[in-house]
Formats: structure tokens, C-alpha cells, sequence
């Protein structure tokens, strides 16, 4: 008998990416095959994002063109994530032919249904139980990168975020739980691994009846490590990035040279109606201490344009903030109400032609900005984790530094998952192109 086949797709942030690629193995385990393509499949699983509005209408338009796809030839479909989380039944009233409705807390429960071999025809609900369960860190075969969740939701309610409402509130992962899955990466040979959740640096985990915070969890899994080299970790909230654990990476050999360290904002006026809990004064001084401890650090950031009542002076306070800080590189992008935070009812909503005239300004700027930061670093030389051959030339294979920057390089005897040293001779577009050292 055929195996059942699946075609999943995934949008948002790293941690739907995360938990998509737990799915996948998980259902690949589980006696499922993967699709190529979604015309193949059985079964086709949409991971939704529902941080921005741009975000949902993209997934009506693909849930639109299945609903279309259905009439040629049988597909159960599945909504799952945060989107789901959000609407529930809604969905279903607006798409009558979506089968399976998949919520943030429902996606072990989904999997073991379909483990079990029951039937796809009709509707089925998931939104499971009032504790998340952790879905295990998978890697490819022939692998070398994982992802490993540590915690789950967020406590902070920024006023322009929906992010507390559809993931629930925080939740550490045990202690014991993350050393044994690292563990177990590190004896099947992973190279690197990416620490994820809404705000790592919250993170509280109980050991031995006390609790241990984020610094303390990087010393237990750096005691552990052979063939793990290099440890990532996002997002950090400013607020909780503490002396602590800059001084945990400084005195590291195995943390990246990288800090994604969302700003949102330059204007302590907008971070308050944000309800970002620091002002514009306490984020610079916190990039200060950074690049004071760690010289070689990569900062980049998320910045949001256009949140009501931004003035042409807020505005220019980011403007400001960007040149200050000197990002390596930012994610830009324009304020639009979710419904459910406390931002989509607030007075002087921006219009949309007025926040894409700034976000369009501000992108010029930190483009610029990104540019002469990596032109200072043609000569440097650099330690890279090869990624694979190139997209663009098979004679070239792609590789990234501990500081996040993308280096293709000639192919020459590198292998996948191996580390090499190169120097960095110029740039092809936002990539560096090297040679071997």
C-alpha cells in the first residue's frame, strides 16, 4: 500500500520555521512521505503567522487557490499556528472547505491523530491543552544545523503585538529536557545550533528546586559540547539582556558574534506607548556596554515604522538611533492594528502612504549603512561554517561567520557542516565573496 504523502508550508518567524521542521520529520517517522509539491500530496499543511496583517492576507490567498485545487483532485487541508489561534472557527466559516484546524497548542495532538491512521475526511479541531508541549529538535540527514526551543510564548504585551495572545504566556522549557535533546544533537554530529523562543533571555528553568536563567542554561550547555561549535540564540528583548550574559559571551568560545537586539523604535516617547520598558537612552547604553565588552559583535534589529501618533520628530529620533548605533542589518517594516492589542485602538492612526514614505526612507538609510559596514570588513579574515553549494554557481560553495554574514567562496575540497578559515576579498551584492586562507 502507498504511503500517505504531506505538503507542508511555512510562514513567519523562526520559531513556526522550527516547529514546521519538527512536523516534518515527525510525520516522515510517523510512516508519512513527503510531497514535492502540493499537486502530490494527500495532505497539505499551511503554518501560519498572524504578527501582521500582510501576514493573514497571504494565507487567505493560498487557502483560496487549495479551495480551487480541491476541485481537480482530493486534498485535506490543514490550517496550523498562530493564525488559527486567532480565528478558530472563523476560518472555517470564511473557508468552508479547510478540514483540520491546528492551533499552538494542538500540534502534537495533530500528529499523533494522524499517527494513528485516521481518517482526513471531515473537520477535526486541535487546539490541545492549557500546557504547551515542545515538539523535539530535528535535523536533516547528512545534517548539521539545528534548531533547539527553549521557551515558548511572551509576558511583555508590547500595545502593538499579538504575539501574547496566540502563543499564550512564557513557558521555560525543563532544564533536563534541552541538555538531553543538545546532547543528542551533539552525538549525531551537529555543528551549530540556534537557541529560539519569543525572548530567550527570560528565560526561567527550575533545576535542583531552585531556577536557572539564561547565562546560567548557556554554562550547562557549553559543559556538554564535542562536535557542537557554535551557539545562536533569538530574540532578546532589551530589557533582559543582562551584564550576565554579556559577560557569558565575551568569555565564550562557542556563542556567535551576533545579537539580534530588537529596538523597534528611536523615540522614548513611541517605546512608552509601546510598552517596551526602556527608553532610547537605556537601549544606547546597553550597545554601548555590548560593544565595549564584545568589540567584534554584529548587532542587528527589528525596527517598526508608523505606530500611531509617531511624529515627523520620532521619526527622525530613529533616523537618528540607526547612524548611532550602526546596525549591520535591520528588519524594517510598518505598523498595521491587530485586533486584540491595545495599539488598534489607539488615537492617530498613521496613513498608509504617510508610514510607507518612512519605512521607504528609513530602508535607503540603513542600506547604506549595512554597505559601509561590510566594505570595512574586505581584508578580514573569517572562520566559516559551510553551508553548501551555492544556488547561483555549483562551483561555489555558501558558508556563514559567527557573525551572521553570508560568504560564498570557490568550491574547491569543503564539505558541508565543515569549518574553514577565508579572507574576505569583496562583495557580491550583500554577500561576500573569499578565498581560503
Amino acid at each position: 500500500m502507498e504511503k500517505p504523502s504531506f505538503y507542508l508550508e511555512s510562514y513567519g518567524c523562526q520559531m513556526n520555521a522550527a516547529e514546521s521542521f519538527s512536523v516534518e520529520q515527525e510525520l516522515k517517522q510517523r510512516g508519512w512521505m513527503q510531497a514535492t509539491d502540493e499537486t502530490a500530496a494527500d495532505l497539505v499543511i499551511l503554518n501560519t503567522c498572524a504578527v501582521r496583517k500582510s501576514a493573514e492576507q497571504r494565507i487567505h490567498g493560498r487557502i483560496g487557490y487549495y479551495q480551487h485545487l480541491k476541485k481537480s483532485r482530493p486534498i485535506s487541508l490543514v490550517v496550523m499556528g498562530c493564525m488559527t489561534e486567532r480565528l478558530k472557527q472563523e476560518l472555517r466559516t470564511d473557508f468552508p472547505t479547510v478540514n483540520m484546524l491546528v492551533g499552538t497548542f494542538g500540534k502534537k495532538d495533530f500528529i499523533d491523530f494522524l499517527a494513528r491512521g485516521e481518517s482526513l475526511e471531515g473537520e477535526h479541531d486541535f487546539f490541545g491543552h492549557d500546557v504547551y508541549e515542545f515538539l523535539s529538535a530535528q535535523i536533516s540527514p547528512g545534517g548539521y544545523s539545528a534548531y533547539v526551543p527553549i521557551m515558548h510564548g511572551c509576558n511583555n504585551f508590547c500595545s502593538y503585538c499579538i504575539v501574547p495572545h496566540v502563543r499564550g504566556r512564557e513557558i521555560s522549557r525543563p532544564v533536563a529536557d534541552i541538555l538531553s535533546e543538545i546532547e543528542r544533537l551533539d552525538s549525531e554530529g551537529v555543528r551549530e545550533i540556534t537557541l529560539i523562543g519569543q525572548n530567550v533571555n527570560s528565560y526561567a528553568g527550575a533545576e535542583n528546586g531552585g531556577t536557572l536563567d539564561f547565562p546560567d542554561l548557556l554554562g550547562r550547555i557549553e559543559e556538554r559540547l564535542d562536535s557542537i561549535r557554535w551557539i545562536r540564540f533569538m530574540s532578546s528583548h532589551p530589557k533582559d539582556l543582562s551584564p550576565k550574559l554579556i559577560e557569558r559571551i565575551k568569555n565564550s568560545q562557542r556563542l556567535c558574534r551576533h545579537i539580534h537586539l530588537p529596538v523597534q523604535h528611536g523615540s522614548t516617547a513611541v517605546l512608552k506607548r509601546m510598552n517596551r520598558r526602556y527608553s532610547r537612552e537605556a537601549y544606547l547604553s546597553l550597545v554601548k556596554e555590548i560593544r565595549n565588552a564584545i568589540p567584534e559583535v554584529s548587532l542587528t534589529t527589528d525596527i517598526l515604522i508608523g505606530f500611531p501618533g509617531e511624529t515627523e520628530a520620532d521619526f527622525e529620533d530613529t533616523l537618528r538611533l540607526i547612524e548611532e548605533v550602526c546596525y549591520d542589518d535591520a528588519f524594517t517594516y510598518k505598523y498595521n492594528p491587530r485586533e486584540g492589542t491595545a495599539a488598534a485602538e489607539y488615537d492617530s492612526q498613521l496613513s498608509d502612504e504617510d508610514k510607507s514614505a518612512r519605512l521607504s526612507q528609513l530602508i535607503d538609510l540603513q542600506r547604506k549603512i549595512t554597505e559601509d559596514n561590510k566594505r570595512k570588513r574586505i581584508g578580514s579574515k573569517v572562520e566559516v561554517l559551510i553551508e553548501g553549494p551555492s544556488r547561483k554557481n555549483p562551483e561555489e560553495y555558501l558558508g556563514r561567520t559567527s557573525r551572521n554574514e553570508m560568504v560564498v567562496f570557490p568550491k574547491a575540497r569543503h564539505r558541508k557542516g565543515e569549518f574553514g578559515e577565508f579572507r574576505l576579498t569583496h562583495l557580491a551584492g550583500a554577500t561576500f565573496k573569499a578565498e581560503e586562507v
